[in-house]
């Protein structure tokens, strides 16, 4: 029944955040954390979420478009680290309110209700027929790259920022997909290179047939949402995107993630 459950979730979350760009991690971590302590769980969630990525870089990446990816990506991971130190002071801060629902502590912290804003903000690009029309001018693509990695760093939460700022970036729905998954590819292996002691450590303790499991169903959900790229069109992915970014946005903003 375990793997069952992590099985389906792997392959829905996978599938349905395929033209998203994020939420795979959200989604799957939470079920790991059912099994497993929360450092094995973060483990396995970025492993999974590492080698998804790089799956779909094999159904997609060619699409990506280069000097995207080089001017939000570049940004992302440096200011990624930033975030991450930052995060060590910040932590200090008291929560603004904390409240709990069937024995589960939830908090709501000022970075998540910050985050929240911002992709609220941002959503009502992908969903306000006038907002649609705005692009964003490509001078700003590196600004969204350093708030995605300072936000990354500082939280973990850098895939819906990536994807709010790329929707807008007049690519085609290939070019956008295959362009976050190639800077989501460099991100997830930056992270993975910090988190290698720690899983080194970790390595008796993993469940390698349930990360197996995991990982092979989270390639067949990529894989169904590739063969559905073709019969989606731009305008469907935007409504996809804000949705989402809003749905996010008020989980993280109630502090649930």
């Amino acid at each position: 029944m375990d793997y069952i459950l992590v099985g389906i979730i792997a392959l829905l979350g996978s599938g349905l955040t395929f033209f998203s760009g994020f939420g795979l991690g959200t989604l799957l971590m939470p079920v790991f954390a059912l099994f497993f302590p929360i450092d094995i769980a973060i483990a396995l969630t970025a492993i999974v979420h590492l080698l998804n990525n790089l799956f779909k870089l094999t159904l997609i990446g060619k699409k990506a478009n280069i000097k995207t990816v080089l001017r939000f990506g570049i940004p992302a991971i440096l200011f990624a680290f930033l975030g991450a130190y930052l995060l060590g002071t910040l932590t200090d801060i008291k929560p603004l309110y904390i409240y709990s629902i069937a024995d589960n502590v939830y908090q709501i912290t000022v970075v998540k209700i910050c985050i929240a804003t911002l992709l609220i903000f941002f959503s009502l690009f992908d969903l306000i027929p006038r907002l649609k029309r705005l692009e964003i001018d490509t001078k700003f693509l590196p600004l969204g790259g350093a708030l995605s990695g300072f936000f990354g760093g500082l939280s973990g939460h850098q895939g819906a920022l990536r994807t709010a700022f790329l929707i807008r970036a007049r690519l085609s729905k290939e070019a956008f997909i295959a362009t976050g998954v190639t800077i989501a590819c460099l991100i997830d292996i930056s992270r993975i290179t910090i988190y290698a002691k720690d899983l080194w450590q970790l390595r008796n303790d993993l469940n390698y047939t349930m990360l197996t499991t995991a990982t092979l169903m989270a390639f067949i959900g990529a894989y169904f949402g590739n063969k559905f790229l073709k019969k989606i069109t731009i305008n469907t992915i935007q409504i996809i995107v804000g949705i989402l970014l809003i749905v996010f946005s008020i989980l993280l903003g109630i502090g649930i993630l």
